[in-house]
């Protein structure tokens, strides 16, 4: 599309969507609307710092490359996770299980002791690996790029933990079970 004023596209054939452009939102209320509308696995991103482990709950994962094994994760440079991550030279990436809505809440809140009441062990590489996940990654962090106000954590995967356990999946401001998700048609 060219034209930047129009307001919405035209469904194509056999299709009754209609992209949307409202006029009450500014860009940066769509962009996050967007994201909204974008499921995604729940990660808890973790580290050990002086001993104490350091934790928070993010959705901006993502694999990069199999050869070498690589993943991304994205911190907001806010969050008080965010300085002891830095200065991580591993860190854990957590997929939660579908049966851990509680502990996405309790890794999505500022501040306080978000490892109270969550079993977890340290990893091979010293990184907190929290019991139920669906999988963990211990990655070794290669490069720390700043994006805007997030940093992005490019790391070589050094080693991951697997289970048959279904993943809990983020939608719109809802948490869902990834065991019951219907094949598209």
């Amino acid at each position: 599309m060219t034209n930047s004023s129009a307001s919405a596209v035209s469904a194509s054939a056999g299709s009754a969507a209609v992209l949307d452009r409202p006029q009450d939102m500014d860009l940066q209320q769509r962009v996050r609307q967007a994201h909204r509308s974008f499921p995604s696995g729940v990660t808890v991103v973790t580290a050990c710092v002086d001993g104490a482990p350091v934790g928070l709950a993010v959705n901006a994962f993502s694999s990069v490359s199999m050869e070498p094994a690589m993943v991304l994760v994205c911190v907001n440079s806010s969050s008080q996770s965010h300085q002891p991550l830095s200065g991580s030279s591993h860190i854990g990436i957590n997929i939660l299980g579908h049966d851990q809505k509680q502990t996405a809440l309790a890794f999505a809140k500022s501040g306080g002791d978000k490892f109270s009441g969550v079993n977890w062990a340290r990893g091979t590489y010293g990184v907190p690996v929290l019991e139920g996940a669906s999988a963990t990654f211990e990655i070794q962090v290669k490069e720390r790029i700043q994006a805007g106000t997030h940093t992005i954590f490019l790391g070589e995967v050094v080693d991951v933990t697997l289970t048959d356990k279904p993943s809990l999946v983020y939608s719109a401001g809802s948490f869902y079970d990834g065991a019951h998700l219907t094949d598209a048609h």
